[in-house]
């Protein structure tokens, strides 16, 4: 019932941050902790979480699921395939606050304000 009322009894003992449930503190953990218990199979690469492995897998076996409905490029994760989609759209999301040029990404808009 947590879930639907917003209450979080699972307080991290390192930071101020608290969650709703008990594996998502766990989870969290693993930044302080450094634990990363998904070892890739084929290179030496660790991961805190499953679903990072998982996308890492992607890159040895070229697996590409993520298909783009406009050209058809294929990708290996969703989030590629979002930065892609703003090729087509134009979408810039990411606007510097001090001169308003606008980004695809956030990396391009950190690497703009250095």
């Amino acid at each position: 019932m947590t879930i639907h009322t917003g209450e979080k009894l699972y307080q991290c003992n390192q930071c101020d941050k608290s969650f709703s449930r008990k594996s998502n503190l766990t989870i969290h953990m693993r930044k302080h902790t450094g634990e990363k218990p998904h070892q890739c199979s084929k290179c030496e690469k660790a991961f805190a979480l499953g679903r990072d492995l998982i996308r890492h897998m992607r890159m040895h076996t070229g697996e590409k699921p993520y298909q783009c409905n406009q050209c058809g490029k294929d990708f290996s994760s969703n989030c590629h395939l979002t930065i892609h989609m703003r090729s087509h759209t134009g979408e810039k999301p990411y606007q510097c606050n001090q001169c308003n040029k606008a980004f695809t990404q956030n990396c391009d808009l950190t690497n703009h304000m250095r």
